[in-house]
């Protein structure tokens, strides 16, 4: 293949800036040539900046070691070396749209970890096996950006992954109302037990924001591009509870679904474990072989032995059985940090890579 495309990380000391960096070494499309942060981080090594706050299981990579840290504010600079950028910066909702749209405006691709830009109505938010399609939102985006190759794309809540792609899966036996309940790792927060250790033997009944993007999210994934936006379904009604658990990584969620149709266990299965998407057929170099698995044990899917699953960009399915008030029920289960945050969004980078969106200077 060519040579890689120069990659920028904005937002690069937190967790999933980091992780951002440990999932792009040795990537085959993508090089990090460039990362940045707040004006207190600019100036030193990224080894420096980050300190004793590396908060992922596999060292810091050599490669990035010796860069020095911009700042994020320098958009003109930062933009003239690199052929797009990833967002994970910590900053406002308001402070995050104005910067991703000034990256956007100054030519750089933005594929975003953050919520700001989520309800914009011309971006595209991406589970690239769900909705590909929606990438073609770019093309009315850059009209009204007044850009030839700058835009910006986001992937959704990291919540959501344990089940939107189960009902997707199930569409044709048409689901209308569910009800969902997460389990959150602590990862989810930025944390680790060492930052937070009241997490410890506790659960936290409440997390900011969490429920309105768990029951709105899935249906802008659902929804169709009409007239230059993306229009949210209305076809399922979701309501959802979250709760922060003392888990480090991995999202679980507890669901109860109604169907139209009357599908059989058999069939559910069947739907989750042939379900393949776009990434599969193009295979993408994060796409999982195995999108969805379906753990017959009444035990799983299991943190502890399954949230690496795909190396973290698979879903894991379990205790699929019938409800006495509902139809069915399930425990879904995903990785947080990987599918649901930065690895979801370099499988965005590469879909767009692969449909043109994305290419050298």
């Amino acid at each position: 293949m060519s040579e890689k495309l120069k990659v920028g990380i904005l937002g690069a000391t937190g967790m999933v800036g980091q992780r951002f960096i440990s999932l792009l070494e040795n990537h085959p499309w993508f090089e990090v040539v460039t990362v940045a942060a707040s004006p207190r981080s600019a100036g030193k090594t990224y080894e420096e900046a980050v300190g004793e706050r590396w908060k992922m299981t596999t060292p810091m990579p050599e490669a990035v070691k010796k860069l020095i840290v911009k700042d994020v504010n320098e958009v003109e600079a930062i933009s003239s070396e690199v052929d797009f950028v990833f967002s994970a910066v910590d900053m406002t909702k308001d402070e995050i749209r104005a910067i991703e749209e000034k990256y956007a405006k100054a030519e750089t691709p933005v594929v975003s970890n953050n919520s700001a830009h989520r309800w914009t109505p011309d971006v595209p938010m991406v589970v690239p096996e769900i909705n590909p399609d929606h990438m073609k939102v770019i093309d009315f985006q850059k009209k009204r950006l007044g850009t030839s190759r700058g835009f910006i794309a986001v992937k959704p809540n990291c919540s959501i992954q344990s089940y939107a792609p189960v009902f997707t899966a199930w569409m044709e036996f048409e689901p209308y109302e569910a009800i969902v309940s997460t389990y959150q790792a602590i990862s989810g927060a930025g944390k680790t037990f060492k930052d937070w250790p009241e997490m410890e033997g506790n659960i936290i009944p409440y997390i900011g924001g969490e429920e309105e993007k768990s029951e709105k999210e899935p249906l802008r994934i659902w929804g169709k591009i009409e007239n230059g936006v993306i229009v949210p379904a209305d076809f399922i009604k979701i309501t959802s509870q979250c709760i922060r658990v003392p888990v480090l990584n991995g999202h679980t969620a507890s669901v109860f679904v109604k169907f139209k149709k009357n599908p059989t266990k058999e069939q559910l299965i069947e739907k989750l474990v042939n379900f393949k998407g776009l990434p599969q057929e193009l295979e993408l170099p994060s796409a999982p072989k195995q999108f969805i698995q379906y753990l017959e044990e009444d035990n799983r899917p299991q943190v502890a032995l399954d949230v690496d699953f795909e190396h973290g960009m698979g879903i894991s399915v379990g205790r699929i059985r019938e409800d006495s008030i509902y139809d069915w029920k399930f425990v879904g289960l995903s990785h947080n940090t990987v599918r649901g945050a930065a690895g979801g969004a370099v499988l965005c980078a590469e879909l767009l890579k692969a449909q043109g969106y994305i290419s050298a200077k």
